[in-house]
C-alpha cells in the first residue's frame, strides 16, 4: 500500500510535521496505559531522538516514520531506516523500528506495506527489526519477560505484537537477551579467590575522572567500537554520535559507578552502570512539567534508585585474548557491584547481549545473572 492510501478504512500518513511527530511518539503511551509495567518515556526526550536536530544517528542514515489512522484515531506507527554505516546495508537489508500498533491484523498490514515499500524502492532486498533507530540504541522486540517493567532504554511491546509481526511473513532472525543480576551475587570462589589477591602485575582499575570527561568518552568510544566490532550487526559509533553521548551521560552518570581497566598503561576497558530512571519517571506519564523536573531530580538525588543498567562494556580485542585480559571483565564487575551495593542498589541489568554472544554470555553466567527477558529481530525478504 502506498502512503497516504487507504486500506479498510486505514489510512498510513508520513510524518511529515512536528505536530505529528508528537502523535508517533504517543501512539505506545496510549497502547501501554492500561499495562502496569509499562513506563512511558520523556517526551522531551523522545523529541530529541527522533529528529536530525537531536540525533547524529540522521547524519549518516535515511529515515522516514508513519502513522495509521483509522476513524480519527491513531491506530498504530513504524519507522523505516537505511544507515550507511551498518554493514548488512551493503547486503541489501534494510530496517523497521518504532513498531506499536493496536491488535488489528489489518493495521500491521497497512504499516508494513508502507515500510516495506519504502525499503523496496531504496534497492533494500530484506526487512530486519525492530531496530529503533540504530543498533546502538534500542534493539529487538521483547517476547518474553512483559511481567517486568523495562530497564532506562529498553523497549516494553505488547503481547500481540510478535503474532501480528509474524503475520505478515516475517521469522526470527536472531534474539537479544537481557540479564538481571542482585548486586550481592558472588562471582565464582576460583575468580573471587583470584580478584581478592590483587589485579595481576601490570593491571589498574580506576574510575572515570570527570575533570577529563570528553576524553574520557572518547577512550570509552574507542574501545567499544574495538571490542564491539566482531559482533553481528556491529555499526561503529562517530564522533557526533559519541558527543551526543557525552552530553547525555553527563547527566546521569556517577563516576563512581564507571571504572576503566588499564594493562600496562594503556586503557583497554570499561564498565558503565546507569541509573535505572525508569524507577524515577514511572508516574510522570511522559512529562516533566510543570512538576517533573523536581520529582525527577529529588528522586535521582535524594529518594536513591534501587536497580541501574549495565547498557556498556567492553575490553578490546587484543587484550581479551591475553590471560590477563580474561579477567578485566571480572574485576569490572566487582568493582560496580562493591560500588553499587555502598550506594543503595540491589539489582542491576546487563544488556543488551547477543544469543551467539558466547565470551560476554559465559561472563553474565559466571556473574550470577540471569536471562529475564527476551527480545528477538526479525527479518524478511522483499523480492
Amino acid at each position: 500500500m502506498a502512503s497516504g492510501e487507504e486500506r479498510d478504512d486505514i489510512r498510513v500518513i508520513p510524518v511529515a510535521t512536528a505536530a505529528e511527530l508528537d502523535r508517533f511518539i504517543r501512539v505506545p503511551m496510549r497502547l501501554g496505559a492500561g499495562d502496569p509495567n509499562y513506563v512511558a518515556p520523556l517526551i522531551f526526550e523522545r523529541q530529541e531522538s527522533l529528529t536530525a536536530k537531536g540525533n547524529p544517528f540522521f547524519a549518516h542514515a535515511e529515515v522516514q516514520f508513519w502513522l495509521a489512522v483509522k476513524a480519527g484515531r491513531d491506530v498504530g506507527r513504524i519507522s523505516a531506516q537505511i544507515d550507511a554505516l551498518n554493514p548488512q546495508t551493503a547486503e541489501g537489508i534494510g530496517n523497521f523500528g518504532m513498531i506499536a500498533a493496536e491488535n488489528d491484523s489489518a493495521v500491521f498490514a497497512a504499516l508494513f506495506g508502507a515500510a516495506e515499500a519504502w525499503l523496496r524502492s531504496r534497492g533494500c532486498r530484506a526487512a530486519l527489526g525492530p531496530v529503533n533507530l540504530s543498533t546502538n540504541e534500542e534493539v529487538g522486540l521483547l517476547v518474553e519477560g512483559a511481567e517486568h517493567p523495562p530497564m532506562f532504554m529498553m523497549s516494553h511491546d505488547t503481547a500481540h505484537a510478535p503474532h501480528r509481526i509474524e503475520e505478515q511473513g516475517y521469522a526470527r532472525a536472531k534474539d537479544i537477551f537481557a540479564y538481571i543480576c542482585s548486586v550481592n551475587d558472588d562471582l565464582p570462589a576460583p575468580i573471587l579467590r583470584r580478584i581478592r589477591k590483587g589485579p595481576p602485575p601490570g593491571v589498574t582499575l580506576r574510575m572515570l575522572d570527570m575533570s577529563r570527561f570528553e576524553a574520557e568518552v572518547d577512550t570509552l568510544t574507542g574501545i567499544l567500537n574495538d571490542a564491539w566490532s566482531g559482533n553481528w550487526g556491529f555499526t561503529p559509533t562517530t564522533e557526533a554520535e559519541t558527543k551526543a553521548l557525552a552530553a547525555t551521560l553527563k547527566l546521569l552518570i556517577d563516576k563512581r559507578l564507571t571504572w576503566f581497566a588499564e594493562m600496562d598503561g594503556e586503557t583497554v576497558g570499561f564498565m558503565i552502570l546507569l541509573p535505572n530512571i525508569n524507577e524515577a519517571i514511572a508516574d510522570l506519564k511522559g512529562k516533566l512539567f510543570p512538576f517533573g523536573w523536581a520529582k525527577l531530580i529529588w528522586r535521582l538525588k535524594f529518594k536513591g534508585l534501587k536497580s541501574g543498567r549495565v547498557p556498556l562494556m567492553g575490553v578490546k580485542r587484543k587484550a581479551a585474548g591475553s590471560l590477563r585480559g580474561r579477567l578485566l571483565p571480572f574485576l569490572l564487575i566487582d568493582a560496580i557491584a562493591q560500588a553499587a551495593r555502598r550506594l543503595g542498589y540491589e539489582r542491576y541489568e546487563l544488556s543488551w547481549v547477543l544469543e551467539d554472544n558466547l565470551p560476554m554470555r559465559r561472563i553474565c553466567d559466571a556473574g550470577g545473572a540471569k536471562v529475564y527477558k527476551t527480545y528477538r529481530l526479525y527479518q524478511k525478504a522483499l523480492v
